[in-house]
């Protein structure tokens, strides 16, 4: 059973009274970090009760964990996407705080967030990192953050600038309506997208980002994981976006068509005669190709609206923060 606020900590008017806090830490091999994380959290949020979900450490974490004070849970299946997706089934609460358990997070941060999520009554809200010192945010990092935020943006909407933060807080039908399918790191995209598709009530709050203690070392992977997340985003364009996606492709296909197709008209209609039989074929290949992907395209854009009515019937099942609090 996840712990009340201390209401001391919010203003009276905000209509704040019976709210549970879960504050949710996922980890691998962190001995050296995550006691610090929790003690942290627990200062920040002295009631909430603070969730260490093990990723098959083969380090101290889990006992580092329990001696902080954490509530230390098991996930087998390796990857950040598997531990959050299972952290979101088993914990129910009214605010849910995400973070990594490195030691980087500014705690201090989180009743904040939590203040402004009861108050503003949002589902979401992105803990963007703000960082001093450039060891704290390695420059493949920082750079491969920047052009997938920016892509993210261009696609489905613009209002988060760091979206591969590990830093977030959810409300209960954030967390519930959430249909994760992530395994790794690239859960932080799936997250950011999933309130920018339900256009969900959301903000970001700039928040203090600090360098790893010595000894400690990150398990993101800048090609690696950074692959998976332009994969991730592959699909969710061609998932969330069927019509913009395969009708781009269809045009392109068209467009290919007509460039080696009007060559050969030209000399037919001088000639009579069609001297590049394969080109001509393949010329009509890809405009039968294109037009086929339009009409995929529009088909699967329906689909599509039919699934986002889905999601966000499951979300509105749920009521907001606010409600019974006021």
């Amino acid at each position: 059973m996840t712990a009340r606020v201390d209401e001391s900590k919010f203003p009276v008017g905000a209509g704040i009274h019976q709210c549970n806090i879960a504050v949710l830490v996922p980890c691998f091999n962190e001995e050296l970090t995550v006691g610090q994380t929790v003690a942290d959290f627990r200062e920040a949020l002295p009631l909430a009760t603070v969730y260490v979900y093990d990723n098959n450490s083969t380090d101290r974490t889990i006992d580092v964990a329990k001696a902080a004070g954490a509530v230390v849970r098991n996930e087998s299946r390796q990857g950040k996407g598997n531990v959050v997706r299972r952290m979101f089934a088993d914990i129910d609460a009214d605010i849910y705080v995400l973070v990594d358990g490195d030691a980087t997070y500014e705690a201090k941060a989180a009743p904040a967030m939590v203040r402004r999520a009861i108050e503003d009554n949002l589902d979401f809200i992105n803990g963007a990192r703000v960082s001093q010192k450039m060891e704290a945010y390695r420059r493949g990092h920082r750079f491969g953050n920047y052009i997938l935020t920016a892509l993210v943006r261009n696609i489905f909407g613009r209002q988060f600038t760091d979206m591969l933060s590990g830093y977030k807080v959810f409300s209960r039908r954030y967390v519930k309506s959430f249909p994760a399918t992530s395994r790794g790191f690239e859960i932080e995209t799936e997250l950011t997208v999933h309130a920018l598709e339900l256009r969900m009530p959301s903000a970001e709050e700039f928040t203090a980002y600090g360098e790893r203690p010595s000894g400690s070392m990150s398990k993101l992977s800048t090609f690696r994981d950074g692959a998976r997340i332009l994969r991730l985003i592959f699909d969710l364009v061609r998932n969330e976006r069927p019509l913009q996606f395969f009708g781009l492709v269809g045009v392109a296909l068209l467009l290919v068509a007509m460039a080696l197709a009007v060559p050969l008209a030209e000399t037919y209609f001088e000639t009579g005669l069609v001297p590049r039989l394969p080109t001509a074929i393949l010329a009509v290949g890809l405009i039968i190709i294109g037009f086929l992907s339009c009409l995929a395209g529009l088909i699967l854009d329906v689909v599509a609206t039919m699934r986002s009515e889905m999601k966000r019937l499951a979300y509105l099942s749920y009521p907001p923060v606010s409600v019974g609090r006021g």
